[in-house]
């Protein structure tokens, strides 16, 4: 199943991407030759404007991830309402402590060959640009988008030279302070395209194609196309649907005299579908060619799924007719050390990351997703819950998007549910989180405007809101209206509101906020809310939440006892910038968050181990907290915590048996961890064998109390990187004893090289107080370890990196940067 994972989807995405080179229509990037300045010049937009000075830089660029990082950032004096806070106080770190705030210029030069303006049709596509952009090209205005997270393009034909050669393109973007909750990234941090075709051409996002029917023995698929400049013309598709091996399984051949804007609809069967779901991400493409008087003048390649998703009242949710409940995180759109630049090679890393623990869905919290995320959902098996807004027309920041929102709203979502509606991993829609809306008596009025924009442009998935005010939601009617009630916490609520709602159904749509800190544990082992501490951590027992939260083992009851809840979203997969709870009031230096699973690094903690044995039972885990390495704790009593998917298992401390723990329902924990309480604490091996149903040993974990730090060990996700200068390796750096076990107290700086075709990127230790730069190649370690990011050239060879520190044994390894050869 992993082979076909990786294999499965480059085959029919090389398909599709070479169909659509034999298309008339062209496409490419702007990704180099940009410059680049923070601040407002009046007459940047002019081609003749100097830019000299300006600094060089690639697309997709975040300005503010090189920080400084800094306490007066952004500093919000506010009062968090949905956390249950009445007075202000001073929300450091809130966005992470960096320097998104302010106006930036980006400029470059564009060629578009063999141009023709009476014949050919040129748009820019911008899959996001942080925020309020005004685009310009020779020196005039082409379009202007407000929020920062939604793609746009702008028909930019009339604007280009004759020759269609060096044309001026100029954007200017402004971040306004208070305008988000977490850190937003800032500038062109995604892509931009440009797009050649003919006068009559499929617009942007104008082709529709879904499955009204599936079974195993046959598909219909219903492809649904625009076409623009063709009115009185008689137009000629044909279209046709390919396998993942290149084999043509269905073929259409249409001809319309075209009278209206409606689109060219036509019909399909597949027999014997591959159907997607997360286990089998099975994908298909299908490729238009438009004709106009016998000349292809336009085609198109859409990647697809043939699925079915169906919702049941008092049963749940149905893929493909076999009930399933969500296995999801939540995650915020930055990837840590590199900020919001999008990286194709990062967002896989993380699914990946959490396509072993059991994940099986995404929900884009609070915002529209970077296309590659979708893109790489579809191909790798995530389901997806697309969320646009974080905010209606009521704020939650000063300047949040409710200054947006009436005139906004209705283009936003347009652009979202076109952009995403034929990809496969999209199984439902979100039209909000946490709105303050919510609690107006006419709220319910602003949810039914955009559910029935999601109803309208695609009719086929269902659509919820994430409410955290149950009370009113409850009472006034906001609930009741959505297709899917989903609920932010508040688990002692479920019963009540399946019992009251007309749905019979309830979502976890974000779950947890479980806090913690990897390899650090507090003492005693207890279950505590708001804790703080001096050293601005939380423990690692994965026992502290906040007091708005609960436990991860809260939600797998939930899910485990009753059909009708359709599964959760934990908050969160990854730590992100920003959102420092519980140590965001006046709690600098902290400037990112606990809730991860995974840590900013990128190194999974505790709670990863105890998902994976709930979530990915095809698997075998076992593991071991904490650390065995307390050093003034001897005689203490130190809790040994065990994660499995086993039933049972036995401890030992240097060789004696501590007892045997089963699994149980004494209380929630019991149910899902196996905990020994009063181990007490002596240096030497801890050692638990684990025990499957019919009382053989299934498998042991080991760990030693470490050593004198003695070298530094590196290990690397990946040794071989394709040399396109944007693959990139994450490498594991362990500070390690002689006979390398990993010593979890050291915290020395380390400082990278790297040489050869490839170059150092960023790092992180995922410690969320601590101000190192993630772009310098140096960062000391957290908890004895942290990973550096290394970044491949464009020509083939060796990459050598290496890792030094003070008294200890450097580190190397070697990585290839090589072309794959297709099978």
């Amino acid at each position: 199943m992993k082979k076909r994972i990786l294999i499965l989807p480059i085959s029919i995405g090389i398909i599709c991407l070479s169909l659509q080179a034999q298309a008339v229509r062209k496409e490419f990037l702007l990704r180099k030759s940009w410059s680049f300045s923070k601040g407002d010049f009046p007459n940047a937009a002019a081609e003749k404007f100097d830019d000299a000075m300006w600094k060089k830089v690639t697309i997709p660029h975040d300005w503010a991830i090189y920080g400084p990082f800094d306490r007066s950032y952004d500093l919000q004096e506010v009062a968090i309402t949905q956390n249950g806070e009445i007075g202000a106080s001073a929300k450091t770190g809130r966005t992470g402590g960096l320097p998104y705030m302010g106006i930036g210029w980006y400029r470059t030069v564009f060629d578009v060959d063999d141009f023709e303006k009476k014949q050919k049709n040129v748009s820019l596509l911008f899959d996001g640009a942080m925020s309020e952009a005004r685009v310009y090209v020779n020196g005039r205005e082409a379009c202007y988008w407000p929020y920062g997270y939604s793609s746009f393009h702008c028909d930019v034909t009339d604007l280009l030279h004759d020759d269609g050669k060096s044309n001026t393109l100029a954007v200017r973007l402004e971040n306004r302070p208070q305008s988000s909750r977490w850190y937003p990234g800032a500038g062109l941090y995604r892509n931009v395209h440009v797009i050649v075709t003919e006068k009559a051409h499929v617009p942007i996002w104008g082709a529709y194609i879904t499955t009204p029917y599936v079974s195993d023995e046959y598909a219909s698929v219903k492809l649904k196309t625009e076409l623009v400049n063709v009115s009185g013309k008689e137009v000629k598709i044909v279209a046709e649907i390919w396998d993942k091996d290149g084999h043509v399984v269905a073929r259409k051949e249409s001809r319309q005299k075209i009278h209206s804007d409606r689109p060219l609809e036509q019909n399909f069967i597949v027999s014997n579908p591959q159907l997607w779901s997360p286990e089998n991400p099975y994908l298909y493409c299908a490729v238009s060619k438009i004709y106009k008087d016998e000349q292809l003048t336009d085609s198109c390649a859409i990647r697809f799924g043939i699925r079915d998703i169906k919702l049941i009242a008092d049963k749940g949710f149905f893929l493909n007719g076999k009930k399933r409940k969500f296995r999801g995180v939540c995650n915020h759109h930055d990837l840590g050390p590199l900020g919001a630049a999008v990286s194709e090679a990062a967002l896989r890393r993380q699914l990946t990351l959490l396509k072993d623990m059991g994940c099986d869905a995404v929900r884009t919290t609070h915002n529209m997703p970077a296309p590659e995320l979708v893109r790489l959902c579809d191909e790798m098996g995530f389901m997806m819950l697309i969320e646009p807004f974080d905010e209606w027309d009521v704020a939650k920041c000063k300047n949040g998007y409710h200054r947006f929102f009436n005139e906004w709203a209705e283009k936003d979502m347009v652009s979202m549910l076109r952009q995403y509606r034929n990809s496969a991993s999209v199984v439902m829609w979100s039209i909000g989180n946490e709105v303050p809306t919510q609690c107006r008596e006419d709220g319910y009025k602003v949810a039914s405007f955009l559910q029935n924009i999601c109803h309208r442009e695609d009719p086929t998935r269902p659509v919820t809101c994430g409410i955290d005010q149950v009370d009113c939601a409850l009472n006034n009617g906001f609930a009741a209206l959505l297709d899917v009630p989903g609920f932010n916490y508040r688990i002692h609520r479920y019963g009540e509101a399946y019992e009251k709602l007309p749905q019979n159904l309830l979502l976890g749509s974000e779950t947890a906020s479980t806090v913690s800190s990897r390899g650090v544990y507090k003492f005693p082992a207890e279950k505590k809310a708001n804790a703080v501490y001096d050293d601005h951590q939380s423990t690692s027992y994965d026992m502290e939440r906040c007091s708005w939260s609960n436990l991860p083992d809260e939600d797998f009851a939930q899910a485990d006892d009753h059909e009708w809840t359709l599964g959760q979203f934990v908050w969160t997969g990854f730590d992100y910038l920003g959102e420092p709870t519980p140590y965001d009031t006046d709690g600098w230096p902290s400037h990112s968050s606990m809730f991860g699973i995974i840590d900013l690094a990128g190194i999974p903690k505790d709670r990863y181990y105890l998902y994976r044995s709930v979530w990915n039972k095809d698997e075998n885990t076992l593991h071991l907290l904490p650390h065995w390495s307390w050093e003034g704790r001897e005689g203490q009593k130190t809790p040994v915590f065990a994660y499995t998917n086993h039933p049972s298992a036995e401890l030992f401390i240097n060789g004696k048996s501590q007892g045997k723990q089963s699994k149980n329902s004494a209380t929630l924990q019991n149910r899902y961890r196996l905990m020994w309480t009063d181990v007490v604490y002596e240096p030497g091996e801890v050692k638990v064998v684990a025990y499957d149903a019919q009382g053989k040993a299934a498998g042991e974990k080991i760990i030693r109390t470490a050593g004198k730090p003695h070298h530094i060990q590196l290990s690397a996700d990946r040794t071989q990187l394709m040399p396109d200068g944007n693959d990139l390796a994450y490498i594991r750096v362990s500070v390690v004893d002689k006979d390398g076990n990993l010593c979890p107290n050291d915290n020395r700086l380390i400082t990278f090289t790297v040489a050869g075709e490839g170059r150092f990127k960023a790092s992180a230790n995922g410690n969320p107080a601590c101000l190192d730069l993630f772009h310098l190649p140096q960062m000391h370690a957290f908890s004895g370890e942290l990973t550096a990011i290394v970044q491949s050239g464009e020509k083939a060879g060796k990459i050598l990196v290496e890792a030094k520190a003070k008294g200890l044994g450097k580190g190397q390894i070697q990585i290839l940067a090589k072309q794959i050869e297709e099978n």
